[in-house]
């Protein structure tokens, strides 16, 4: 593709050209500019993290909907969830959505890598990807067999309590799981408080943490507000990016490797802009297909959660801390005096994972306990205390796609995760609605009268209407993967393979939560976080 009169080059060539200044982007830029004899640039479309909510814990409750940290992507309409549109929060900044996600340290177990290395993936065990895991991980626990301290990754405990919340945790155990004390040993089934990303009371972002710190390196180049346009092409060889900054069409040219982190959303998208993907798709946007790989933007995969809400009487909530005035001063003067109380908040504190049905070989469901509600995020705390217990499928069989709207890079894809496709699924989520219930019922929150708000205590135990409600209350948790994910050659509708490189095109890798072949059963960005360690030290090995 040739150069365009008005475009304006950067000077000089890369070595690696990073697209994406998220999760990933920020550890691949961090790791690829080690040896100052190589030229790295990153390019990011959001902007710098100088707002102060992206770095008090409890800013992702401001963060989440505002076009200034949030891309505000929306999915078409889905049929699963009974014709509603999700609002698809993405993070809109350096660090991506680990500026706005839920903190939350979360590796998944080991036999979903274990999973992975039976795909065909060599590389990708439990055993494999535990020691990228490790090495750059700071956790609070120190060095043993499962963590590390040291690392740029910074893992504590959480900075608050609340009875309401501990007696959640009594009830799970009354109703038959047994209590942990951490979920990253390969192992997650159990009820315990998650482990966080913060540092003495702080969001730890992937920028805060990897990026920032090496942001001095003269052979490190940070660009923000870039929207990648396209990938410059030279046969089926990538040899640099085009982007859009301040109203101006930009270049840079690589001579070693292109590096997609742009997300399960971002990543799939530019390689269709580029001409990368279902032939058949790209010819009717007007783009000439350049390799056909239909799995480009397949395979979206992501976790439902189903937010149940209950009112609950005489506890202490956010929903009536919040509402008080002198409640909204002594959690500002507990947070500016001590880094703790309410404003140190992940959006979910109690974990538990567990199996929605005892023919499943291991834990399947995972439930975030908040003690707030709202509608949704975004929007005010209720008026009423009450908790929240979200439930999620942690392996849905349904699987969605990101496709093209336009051939217009400034137009979001289109995002389709059809949630719910199968009877496995709709299973599972009728399940999880009985085993809440049941928790909920146990004699250790008998005190606090609970009522179930949402879905509503008038819906029946029946399949049908569990599975009517779980489309009804059912929504995003913010961990969509597997767009462009890894596979074995011959796989036709694999994108990369088990080393990173996207099937069929020199140049080009992808390093993100998009290569997930399935997703992990937890939190994803840890996870994503690991994969662009691991991705890194491969650049570099076939790099010499």
């Amino acid at each position: 593709m040739a150069q365009s009169a008005a475009e304006t080059p950067v000077e000089g060539e890369f070595d690696f050209i990073i697209v994406g200044a998220g999760s990933a982007g920020c550890v691949l830029a961090n790791r690829l500019s080690a040896d100052p004899g190589r030229r790295v640039l990153i390019l990011e479309a959001g902007g710098r993290d100088n707002w102060i909510w992206f770095h008090i814990p409890v800013g992702y409750l401001f963060a989440i909907g505002n076009p200034r940290a949030d891309w505000m992507f929306r999915t078409e309409p889905e049929p699963g969830l009974n014709g509603r549109s999700l609002g698809y929060p993405r993070g809109k900044v350096i660090g991506g959505s680990s500026a706005i996600n839920g903190m939350i340290y979360m590796r998944g177990q080991a036999a979903d890598y274990d999973h992975w290395r039976q795909l065909g993936l060599p590389g990708w065990s439990w055993d494999d990807v535990l020691p990228y895991f490790k090495k750059h991980e700071n956790n609070f626990l120190g060095t043993g067999d499962y963590h590390a301290a040291g690392g740029e990754w910074r893992v504590e405990e959480q900075r608050l309590r609340w009875d309401l919340l501990d007696a959640f945790r009594k009830a799970a155990i009354e109703a038959g799981i047994p209590p942990t004390g951490d979920f990253n040993t390969g192992d997650n089934e159990g009820v315990g408080y998650f482990h966080v990303n913060q540092r003495r009371g702080r969001r730890w972002s992937a920028a805060r943490g990897f990026l920032k710190p090496v942001l001095h390196r003269p052979n490190l180049k940070l660009e923000t507000g870039c929207l990648a346009e396209s990938l410059i092409l030279d046969g089926t060889r990538v040899t640099g990016v085009r982007w859009r900054q301040d109203g101006v069409t930009r270049s840079a040219r690589c001579r070693g490797e292109v590096i997609l982190a742009a997300g399960a959303i971002g990543s799939p998208h530019l390689m269709m802009l580029s001409g990368i993907g279902a032939a058949v798709d790209l010819a009717a946007h007007g783009i000439k297909p350049v390799v056909d790989r239909p799995g480009v933007g397949a395979n979206l995969q992501d976790h439902l959660q189903l937010r149940t809400i209950y009112k609950v009487k005489g506890a202490r909530t956010l929903n009536t801390d919040y509402a008080r005035l002198i409640g909204k001063l002594g959690m500002g003067m507990d947070y500016v005096f001590r880094r703790r109380g309410a404003l140190t908040m992940a959006p979910s504190q109690l974990g538990l994972f567990t199996r929605s049905n005892p023919r499943y070989e291991r834990a399947n469901i995972q439930y975030h306990v908040q003690p707030l509600s709202l509608e949704k995020f975004g929007d005010p705390l209720h008026a009423f205390p009450a908790f929240t217990a979200s439930v999620a499928n942690l392996r849905p069989t349904s699987r969605g796609a990101i496709t093209l709207k336009s051939s217009d890079p400034a137009q979001a894809p289109a995002i389709k995760p059809n949630y719910l496709a199968t009877p496995e699924d709709r299973q599972v989520a009728a399940d999880s609605l009985r085993i809440t219930r049941r928790i909920v019922a146990q004699p250790a929150l008998a005190s606090y009268r609970p009522q179930e708000y949402l879905p509503g205590d008038s819906i029946g135990d029946d399949e049908t209407s569990l599975a009517k409600a779980a489309g009804d209350i059912g929504t995003t948790i913010f961990h969509p993967v597997g767009t462009a994910r890894m596979g074995r050659a011959g796989d036709a509708n694999a994108v990369t393979d088990a080393r990173l490189r996207v099937i069929g095109v020199d140049g080009l890798r992808v390093i993100d939560a998009s290569v997930m072949p399935v997703i992990t059963s937890g939190n994803t960005n840890s996870p994503t976080i690991m994969i662009a360690e691991k991705g890194a030290a491969m650049v570099l090995e076939d790099a010499k």
